[in-house]
């Protein structure tokens, strides 16, 4: 074999060995997976926002899940509700559980209730796993998102980007705790493909309040009245 030939084959070879390397730092790490612990309900109430308050809407999370063989955990609705009737506000953020959350495929959503919410300037600054992949029905169905018709990404929180209750003085962000689906009113939501038309669209669980509590007025802004389901043990 003469000198041309064995340098053009030893390059070749260095070329492979150098595809190779590239292909391997290009391939992800294998995603982290964990029991089913987390969903966005596949239908709403009917009722638009009324779910007939907070022990309802835990219960729509609760028969969803155990349609789908997950019943033996205690599953409560991510719903926060403003202080009014004499009831002091609920936090959701303090009753869904310390996590960590996994979807119906098994894929992690966010390790704790910090996590979550960004609560430490580095959680805050790399974000959770909660976006339109993650972010399945309990039945492992993708949600319709900004630019599928229809758009349903308003997912109702009533709550702050940190998780909690708004003041009154804010005005009502839970119609009325989820009993009212009256054409005015409203319900603070979030978009779980963190995108849209406003400043704080990027928000999962805080990007804006509904135009009303009807179906219809949340139909208008891009929601179905669906709600985020956590396994609280």
């Amino acid at each position: 074999m003469n000198r041309t030939h064995r340098f053009t084959l030893s390059a070749l070879a260095a070329g492979l060995l150098t595809l190779a390397g590239v292909a391997q730092a290009q391939t992800p790490p294998a995603q982290e997976k964990g029991p089913f612990s987390f969903f966005v309900t596949s239908v709403g109430s009917g009722q638009g926002a009324d779910f007939g308050g907070l022990a309802g809407a835990d219960a729509h999370c609760q028969n969803l899940a155990a349609a789908v063989g997950a019943g033996d955990k205690t599953w409560r609705a991510y719903l926060s509700t403003q202080a009014i009737n004499g009831q002091p506000a609920v936090n959701a953020r303090d009753r869904i559980g310390t996590g960590p959350w996994y979807n119906v495929q098994g894929g992690l959503v966010a390790r704790s209730v910090s996590h979550l919410h960004g609560d430490v300037h580095e959680e805050a600054r790399i974000g959770n796993a909660l976006n339109w992949r993650s972010a399945l029905t309990e039945t492992g169905a993708f949600v319709k998102r900004s630019g599928d018709t229809p758009n349903e990404h308003d997912i109702i929180t009533g709550s702050t980007p940190d998780g909690r209750a708004f003041p009154l003085d804010a005005g009502d962000r839970t119609c009325k705790n989820y009993t009212s689906s009256a054409e005015d009113g409203a319900v603070q939501v979030g978009h779980f493909d963190r995108t849209g038309g406003v400043a704080t669209a990027l928000s999962w669980n805080s990007a804006h309040p509904s135009r009303g509590c009807s179906l219809p007025k949340l139909n208008s802004s891009g929601g179905a009245g669906y709600l985020y389901c956590f396994a609280a043990k």
